[in-house]
């Protein structure tokens, strides 16, 4: 088995697959740009959703990239040895080319040929069949042709070896998954048997089947591949790692951590060593995540992604406190210089961002500061009217409202011989976890990505409002950011000053003249470079220039990009680049308001308008 490092890792699987025809493309911001559906990137796929469904790619139907991904679904396990809040996927997709041997064969020769894996040390699972759909022995049968004996295939269930839908109906498969053996001794069984010695690296989604209304399943007229591979998780076992915590990109930041908090209180303490350990590597992985997302627009807050990014930077600061690491405004930012010395020339955005990230941090370090205080207080005030104990509602109001974990109101608690209610916690902490859960299958009920003629129409104004913003208040004006629901756009873009009511109704005046016009709308396939020489907009250009695209040459590696153009032969109101959908003519949004203009942070303005009218069954853009 080869040792390679992780940035040797990210490059050799690019290289693997743009050798076997992939074009590698860009990874997407963490910021989903036009879906409403979600509030961060959680897989490679997501962006691509569109040309899962059938639109093509300007890449063409074989695709690779390293997307980086949020996920908080798991967020109590971080940690541990392999979970983590924010993770690269290696990724590569067929839309309609190769299907299961294609995809099988080419992930064997990846892990055993260019990783150097043993074949001994590698098991894989298939989906054991339903009465939706029948058993994956075809993947199996691939499997065993490649190497893999019969022993170390195993069979598991849909809430194992399926994907999807999304939503409640649309496209979903089986899939395979291949795991690493990292049990004691010789490797035995397989996932099906063996669960916890097993640690999944890599799964491949056949997207066979249509889900109907009706529940049951159709086949696709397209069939794809969507695979995505934990590039930490290989990393840490290409360099005998025990965990992801102590690959070579991560295990600099951990030490750091460490030789802050006070270890000589670990002396043969097994258990106050895997505490201090376990809460080192939360602050590791929450303020790597957290660099991140303020590196891609976001700022902490109280709704959304900002709300996401409050929680788990104060989920890192109190890890610290439970280190003594003081933590009064300059910790977290020091340990962000770290994380962008190691990931910045990976990702030059968090570089390039770094002051943003360290002022982001500080203010939120300072704040939550004075949160602790009055909560405090607030225990105080619980303190003083309990007779014996404080009940499990007042201990989890100071965890969800002051940010107090259970085990800080415990020895607060027991610093005045007070007991806590620890069952009555844990109902109410269930109880809010049942109504976080609700709301998030309530934000998902649409599947990955809302493309209906609502959100199409809002997302084509926010090009017309893109165009009209320069033309108004001129061409330093850029796109950092929008949110679009069924109802209404949101549009963050670049601008000091708060806009007079004037400049308010004049943008609004432009982006309906427009509307009126009932200009074409219409894309071509380009390069980066050649979009920049016809003067099309780049939202997000960072985008075009990370990772994926370092070491990117020859044919099969060129940046391919769909630029839009909205106006005729005489007038071009807008060109951008961007990836769809979009109406057919201007026309179709019926008319445009802007309801509000404020400021999302500093030099960042924010508007929120609608689009009213308009057809309810509308053309989508075409190519030209």
């Amino acid at each position: 088995m080869k040792f390679l490092s992780t940035d040797e890792v990210r490059q050799a699987y690019l290289d693997f697959f743009a050798e076997n025809g992939h074009t590698v493309i860009p990874g997407a911001s963490l910021i989903p740009e036009n879906d409403p559906t979600v509030l961060f990137t959680t897989a490679g796929m997501h962006p691509l959703v569109p040309y899962l469904l059938g639109e093509k790619h300007p890449g063409g139907k074989r695709l690779c990239d390293v997307q980086r991904c949020i996920r908080t679904q798991d967020i109590d396990e971080v940690g541990d040895s392999s979970h983590l809040t924010m993770f690269e996927m290696l990724g590569n997709w067929s839309l309609g080319d190769y299907f299961k041997e294609g995809a099988i064969q080419m992930s064997y020769e990846f892990l055993t040929g260019v990783l150097g894996i043993p074949v001994n040390m590698l098991a894989v699972t298939c989906f054991e069949g339903d009465s939706d759909a029948p058993k994956d022995e075809e993947s199996a049968g691939y499997w065993k042709k490649m190497g893999i004996p019969e022993e170390r295939i195993g069979f598991l269930p849909k809430a194992k070896n399926w994907w999807g839908p999304a939503g409640k109906t649309g496209p979903c498969g089986p899939d395979t998954e291949m795991f690493y053996w990292v049990g004691q001794g010789e490797p035995q069984g397989n996932p099906a048997t063996h669960d916890k010695e097993w640690m999944e690296i890599w799964n491949d989604v056949f997207m066979q089947y249509n889900k109907k209304e009706d529940g049951t399943f159709e086949p696709l007229a397209q069939q794809n591949v969507d695979t995505g591979m934990g590039l930490e998780r290989v990393a840490a076992v290409l360099q005998g790692a025990q965990t992801v915590y102590e690959t070579d990109r991560m295990k600099p930041i951990l030490d750091h951590v460490l030789a802050l908090s006070p270890r000589e209180r670990m002396q043969g303490n097994h258990e106050m060593e895997t505490g201090i350990i376990r809460h080192a590597r939360i602050i590791v992985d929450h303020l790597k995540a957290a660099s991140f997302i303020i590196g891609d627009g976001i700022v902490p807050g109280n709704v959304d992604q900002g709300y996401v990014l409050r929680r788990i930077i104060r989920r890192a600061i109190r890890s610290a406190r439970q280190l003594q690491i003081e933590a009064t405004g300059s910790f977290t930012p020091a340990i962000a210089d770290i994380i962008i010395e190691q990931y910045g020339a990976a990702y030059p955005l968090i570089a390039s961002h770094s002051k943003q990230i360290r002022d982001a941090l500080a203010h939120e370090e300072q704040q939550f500061g004075r949160t602790l205080t009055e909560g405090i207080k607030q225990f105080e005030r619980v303190a003083a009217g309990a007779s014996g104990t404080i009940s499990g509602i007042d201990a989890f109001h100071l965890y969800d409202t002051y940010g107090f974990p259970l085990e800080l109101t415990m020895e607060l608690a027991a610093e005045r011989k007070l007991h806590i209610d620890e069952a009555g916690f844990a109902s109410a902490f269930a109880e809010h976890q049942k109504l976080s859960r609700a709301g998030s299958e309530k934000r998902f009920a649409g599947g990955l990505a809302d493309h209906s003629a609502e959100t199409t129409k809002l997302h084509t104004a926010t090009h017309l409002l893109n165009a009209a913003l320069r033309k108004v208040l001129g061409t330093h004006i850029w796109q950092k950011g929008s949110n679009i629901t069924t109802e209404r756009l949101r549009f963050d873009f670049s601008h000091e000053s708060k806009m007079t009511p004037e400049q308010i109704q004049k943008v609004e005046d432009l982006v309906n003249w427009a509307i009126q016009k009932n200009f074409p709308v219409s894309y071509h396939v380009t390069t980066v470079e050649g979009a920049k020489k016809e003067d099309a907009i780049g939202v997000f250009e960072e985008k075009y220039d990370q990772i994926t695209q370092q070491k990117a040459e020859g044919p099969e590696r060129s940046r391919g990009v769909k630029v839009y153009v909205m106006g005729d032969k005489e007038i071009t109101f807008s060109k951008e680049i961007c990836g769809g959908p979009h109406v057919g003519r201007t026309g179709m949004l019926g008319s445009f308001k802007i309801q509000k203009e404020e400021s999302s942070s500093s030099g960042i303005r924010r508007i929120k308008a609608v689009v009213e009218g308009g057809p309810v069954e509308i053309e989508v853009a075409g190519e030209v």
